[in-house]
């Protein structure tokens, strides 16, 4: 299995589209900033078939440091969740 990071992946797209990596570049982050802001103002991104981006609220809790053993409480917050589409899930398979 390879890690593929944001260099391959500009790679990969400027080749598929005749883009330059520049542009590639632009618009993946145009593309990350977008959903990043519609995400913190709550909003859902929907990319039919491929999948769903979210946010989800989770309680405050009690953990407990590893290190020590001690209890801690960890605060509410909100985080990111993304759900694959039904196409992602079979492509896949």
């Amino acid at each position: 299995m390879e890690n593929v990071n944001k260099d391959a992946l500009v790679e990969a797209l400027s080749s598929k589209t005749d883009m330059s990596k520049k542009d590639v570049v632009a618009v993946i982050d145009a593309l990350t900033d977008q959903i990043t802001e519609e995400l913190r103002k709550g909003n859902k991104i929907t990319f039919t078939g491929f999948g769903t981006f979210k946010t989800s609220k989770r309680a405050a809790r009690t953990g407990r440091n590893p290190q020590t053993g001690a209890s801690i409480q960890i605060k509410a917050m909100t985080v990111p969740k993304f759900t694959a589409g039904k196409a992602l899930k079979e492509a896949v398979k």
